[in-house]
């Protein structure tokens, strides 16, 4: 099993959390980004930089995972498809996106993307918390035992 991470948007803590989580495991983890990223030197920590432009990371992430890799990512459609190749997704908070809830997940995304462009303002995710790290935190360990 690899690691993936839609870096663009991940927050530094948790990709601090991940560095710490692959030189303790020794599982591969490679971020995919838009733009060249700073990562510690080590053998199980790769960047991997894509030009510019909506979804080239998404889609270099589908192209290079694997059936039975673990995906760091916000983006619901990207989950959607993670999921279809077979892999699994979770996002910055800890929460697994799971085939049950990715079509309700969805539909309330295109809700408010539709309410957005009609002037409405829906507001974003709130900020990132400690808590929200520690969860994050716990839900990666609980899988990767699971997995292990």
């Amino acid at each position: 099993m690899k690691i993936w991470v839609d870096a663009d948007a991940c927050p530094v803590k948790i990709k601090e959390l991940l560095y710490r989580i692959a030189k303790r495991t020794k599982i591969r983890v490679t971020l995919v980004a838009n733009q060249v990223l700073r990562i510690p030197k080590s053998p199980f920590i790769k960047s991997l930089t894509v030009g510019p432009g909506f979804d080239i990371a998404d889609n270099e992430i589908l192209r290079l995972m694997a059936p039975g890799d673990l995906v760091i990512t916000n983006d619901i459609p990207l989950a959607a498809l993670i999921l279809e190749k077979k892999g699994a997704a979770v996002n910055f908070r800890g929460g697994f996106y799971t085939d049950e809830e990715i079509r309700s997940c969805l539909y309330v995304r295109d809700i408010k993307e539709t309410l957005r462009s009609s002037g409405i303002e829906t507001g974003g995710p709130r900020p990132m918390s400690q808590k929200d790290c520690q969860n994050f935190s716990n839900a990666l360990d609980r899988y990767l035992q699971r997995m292990g």
